[in-house]
């Protein structure tokens, strides 16, 4: 479909400005539904980037025009010095992650009962184990959990619900992990046990004593 939408413009009679709105606005649009379900296979993606970037630079036929800026460049925003084309695995890694997000927070709907009762009925979905007789939907979909898990932090409350060592919790240090040179805590051990509820703070004396700096 792609290379049909190539083959019935005139690029010639475009101005860039028009081939960069046709880009953005229809061949990048095209395998978006597509992408926010499956997980596109690697060559499959660099023939789609083949084709944009030989419209972009005005190819016809078999005469092969220079690159005069890098893909990647012509994909950085445009206060960077960039175009702000779409990186199409990084797209469809967003796209899958944006799924994962929806299930997260619509436990009730019909798509995440689904695959929990299917695939992990005991835990989240960001516990669950890998499958290897998933559907490809589903085998898709694991495969941006990694996306999620790099930027989501914890939202303490009352702390019952996180672990101390194995969760993102601290803000400031959200990639670090927590050090316990004391080795005094279980690796289970939760937030909450660090924190007094009856003056509404953090046990300080406890914080200093079990952590480094």
């Amino acid at each position: 479909m792609v290379w049909k939408k190539l083959q019935g413009w005139k690029e010639k009679l475009l101005s860039q400005a028009g081939r960069e709105t046709l880009i953005k606005s229809v061949i990048q649009a095209i395998p978006t539904y597509t992408m926010s379900c499956f997980k596109l296979p690697k060559g499959l993606i660099k023939d789609l980037e083949v084709l944009i970037r030989k419209f972009w630079w005005g190819y016809n036929g078999d005469n092969r025009k220079v690159h005069w800026v890098k893909w990647e460049k012509l994909c950085e925003a445009k206060e960077e010095g960039g175009l702000g084309f779409k990186e199409i695995e990084k797209f469809n890694e967003a796209l899958l992650a944006k799924q994962v997000w929806r299930m997260i927070n619509n436990p009730k709907s019909l798509c995440h009962r689904v695959f929990k009762a299917r695939f992990f009925p005991e835990c989240s979905i960001l516990e669950a184990k890998d499958s290897s007789v998933g559907s490809y939907a589903w085998k898709s979909i694991c495969s941006a959990r990694d996306v999620i898990r790099k930027g989501m932090v914890w939202r303490i409350g009352n702390g019952e619900s996180v672990r101390i060592k194995m969760d993102k919790w601290p803000p400031a240090h959200s990639n670090r992990p927590i050090l316990d040179p004391s080795h005094q805590l279980a690796p289970d051990a939760k937030v909450s046990e660090l924190i007094d509820y009856n003056s509404a703070a953090w046990k300080s004396d406890l914080v200093h004593q079990l952590f480094l700096p």
